[in-house]
């Protein structure tokens, strides 16, 4: 194993402060070393690191953007003192408005307001879009054209997820007459 390539792959994840993909990291280090860098030496190096880290608090994580040097879930708790900076809290609304668009992507606002049983406010669907967590992947062919929303790397890098498919299943929906409920609650 090539202890060179190693650590400069471990200073790369370090000093790169988002997620860098394989080809990211090929291109870098073929631009500084004297020969082409193979792909499955890379992976190996990113395998021998996660091996390396398996008792710290450090961790290398593969998310949809690539990959990225992460301090483990175990350590958040201590860290959060760090950080005066609060960030905003997401309301219950937004929250179901993005698990809306997660779950049945491409949406339009009116799917998600049919789902909801209630109206999206505008201030959501920009909060979203501002974090870059969604994009608008089109529009839909009917009058009005509205926009059909999709989420993005960074929403999948936010949530340590490397695919959508990563996402927890839905429970099943289990249909409820109303003779059934009435008669739960006589």
């Amino acid at each position: 194993m090539n202890i060179h390539l190693i650590n400069s792959i471990e200073a790369l994840l370090y000093g790169a402060g988002r997620p860098i993909t394989l080809s990211e990291i090929r291109n870098i280090l073929g631009n500084t070393s004297d020969g082409d860098i193979e792909l499955s030496d890379i992976k190996k190096a990113l395998n021998f690191l996660e091996q390396r880290y398996i008792d710290t608090s450090i961790e290398i994580r593969e998310v949809a953007s690539g990959y990225r040097l992460q301090i483990k879930q175990d350590h958040s708790t201590s860290l959060a003192n760090l950080w005066n900076d609060k960030a905003p809290r997401i309301s219950k609304a937004l929250m179901e408005t993005i698990s809306i668009i997660a779950f049945k992507q491409p949406v339009t606002r009116g799917d998600i307001e049919d789902i909801r049983g209630v109206s999206v406010s505008t201030r959501s669907i920009r909060s979203l879009l501002e974090r870059n967590w969604i994009k608008v992947s089109g529009f839909r062919d009917v009058p009005g054209r509205p926009a059909l929303y999709e989420t993005t790397k960074e929403f999948l890098d936010d949530l340590n997820l490397k695919d959508i498919s990563d996402l927890p299943e839905l429970p099943e929906i289990t249909d409820i007459s109303e003779d059934d409920l009435l008669s739960k609650v006589v």
